[in-house]
């Protein structure tokens, strides 16, 4: 689980909602004709944006941001460099079997066993991350347009709350309350806008940019260790992709 998303995302409801249990009243903020206004509103609009099968994967998009994993990248240069000895001492063959922790490396081996040339192998691996992205750009998309939507259909609400309060302007009595009423949309659609749907788009977006960083490794990785290149120089080639505090560096350098 990611926890800064979790932390994030508690912290500012705590915010919000200790903002609301100080004031005099927590009910005046439920509002059931605002709710169904906004959220109503905001997910017909998406829905009329996307695909229904995208649009029902919203929820599994969602829960990426909290639960995604993204491989372990020095663990990925280690077995890399591990499978790269193999090669290089017992042929490409000898990887054929062998337990390998990550899908899209797996597959990339496969290929290399199988008898696949170098190019056939970047363009197969390539496509896959090509789409992984194009998957991951909509999900994040789609986050978006809850965010771009939220608030401009509590901005409709409002409208609506204030034309019916015009229409009634008899009761000054009634002015006050039916003014908050008609702001209340405004505030459901910023705190969708704000504090959910924009901040999971960014996160997916990072996600998105934190696989394509891995696959880039695992592609480079293969395509050294079909090349036949020293272990050691396949792990200080990969070693690039990790921030320099974690590099591991020759005492000479």
């Amino acid at each position: 689980m990611d926890l800064a998303t979790l932390v994030g995302l508690l912290a500012g409801l705590s915010v919000m909602i200790g903002a609301i249990l100080v004031g005099p009243s927590a009910g005046m903020f439920v509002n059931p004709p605002s709710l169904v206004i906004v959220f109503g509103g905001t997910f017909a609009a998406v829905m009329m944006k996307f695909s229904m099968g995208q649009f029902f994967s919203a929820i599994k998009i969602a829960l990426q941001t909290f639960f995604n994993k993204v491989s372990d990248t020095e663990a990925l240069i280690e077995e890399l460099e591990e499978m790269a000895k193999i090669a290089r001492k017992d042929g490409l063959l000898a990887l054929e079997g062998r337990e390998i922790s990550d899908p899209f490396l797996q597959k990339g081996i496969s290929m290399m066993v199988d008898g696949h040339s170098p190019e056939m192998i970047n363009s197969v691996l390539k496509k896959d991350v090509g789409q992984m992205a194009k998957r991951h750009q909509v999900g994040a998309d789609i986050m978006r347009g809850f965010g771009d939507f939220a608030p401009a259909m509590g901005m409709i609400g409002t409208l609506i709350g204030l034309v019916q309060m015009l229409a009634n302007m008899s009761d000054p009595k009634s002015i006050g309350p039916a003014m908050a009423v008609a702001l209340l949309t405004t505030l459901y659609g910023a705190m969708i806008a704000n504090l959910l749907a924009l901040p999971m788009a960014d996160k997916l977006e990072l996600r998105s940019e934190e696989e394509k960083r891995v696959k880039s490794l695992v592609l480079d990785g293969l395509t050294s260790i079909q090349a036949g290149h020293n272990p050691r120089v396949i792990q200080e080639l990969l070693s690039t992709y990790l921030p320099p505090s974690k590099r591991k560096i020759d005492d000479d350098e």
